[in-house]
């Protein structure tokens, strides 16, 4: 990204955020018929496994030249994303699907508090309207009507704190780490923390089943497209935009998720659900509008905004 001016460089992050959301969105279809055939703990083990191998092969030189530094950022955001993965799988077994995703998503509203706390970064109160906005579409896409609280929401919500501290690290860190070495070593470190947990966790598991045929192309999904490209796009996106606008954009899973399961499963479109979906993509525009400060090109490759980030 050189050769390009801040403003093209800040699109492709974007357009590289969005395809996540995009990749994420679709594997509740891909996975939909495979998950129940594998104890959640040992599918985040073999998931991070085979995502692991595939980087290691395709991005050793970028891992082999990773100093100290970078392999431990690296393992902190292996840790966060697998508590992450845990909370919110866990969750799931106590609370509904719908409920589960909104209050993960809630992401959306910590981040730019967190990153504040973090950087002493004050966010912008277009962040902060976008993040409401960006909230209230996904209630209208998410909520059925049952607004009670339990302990599935309440470990969903801690999912979703993991979530922030993790995006919030990974803008952190890719400011003097190769976003590259970080994904590769985050990755190994998620299934290695996975495998250890897995007996504790699910007990026994029968390896026999690995040979159902859909269930193999639902984990290639998600270790292909779901780990390996996703994660790479998003620490590679975050180098260049703030941690506000990037939970924003990742946010959109949930509007891809929703039409990715009416165009294939033939789920119901509904009007509120239309509403939710024009609120994040409004949400989304108003977390890009232009700054009126001139944006410039750090020496890092870092973009900020003169004053402070966005």
């Amino acid at each position: 990204m050189k050769n390009l001016n801040e403003r093209s460089v800040r699109i492709l992050a974007s357009l590289g955020l969005i395809l996540t959301t995009m990749i994420w969105g679709f594997a509740f279809v891909v996975m939909k018929n495979s998950v129940d055939l594998i104890p959640p703990t040992y599918l985040l083990a073999i998931r991070f496994s085979m995502s692991a191998v595939l980087l290691a092969l395709l991005f050793h030189k970028n891992l082999f030249a990773a100093d100290r530094q970078t392999i431990l950022c690296g393992a902190i955001l292996g840790i966060f994303l697998c508590l992450s993965y845990q909370f919110q799988t866990y969750g799931l077994k106590y609370t509904t699907a719908s409920k589960n995703a909104f209050i993960t998503t809630l992401y959306v509203i910590i981040v730019p508090f967190f990153y504040w706390i973090v950087s002493k970064k004050r966010p912008t109160g277009r962040n902060i309207a976008a993040a409401f906005i960006a909230v209230i579409g996904l209630a209208l896409l998410s909520l059925q009507g049952d607004l009670t609280i339990n302990f599935g929401d309440f470990l969903t919500l801690v999912c979703g704190l993991m979530f922030a501290v993790h995006m919030v690290f990974i803008d952190k860190f890719t400011e003097h780490h190769d976003p590259i070495a970080l994904t590769v070593i985050q990755i190994l470190a998620a299934a290695i923390i996975n495998w250890i947990c897995a007996p504790f966790l699910d007990g026994s598991f029968d390896f026999a089943v690995l040979a159902n045929q859909s269930l193999i192309v639902g984990l290639l999904y998600l270790a292909v497209f779901s780990t390996t490209v996703s994660y790479l796009l998003q620490n590679i996106g975050q180098k260049y935009l703030s941690a506000s606008t990037s939970a924003i954009l990742l946010s959109l899973e949930s509007v891809f998720g929703t039409l990715f399961s009416v165009i294939f499963l033939k789920d119901v479109l509904t009007g509120k659900m239309l509403v939710g979906c024009a609120l994040m993509f409004a949400a989304l525009i108003l977390s890009e509008l232009p700054q009126k400060k001139k944006i410039t090109i750090l020496s890092s490759r870092r973009i900020a905004v003169r004053g402070g980030r966005e």
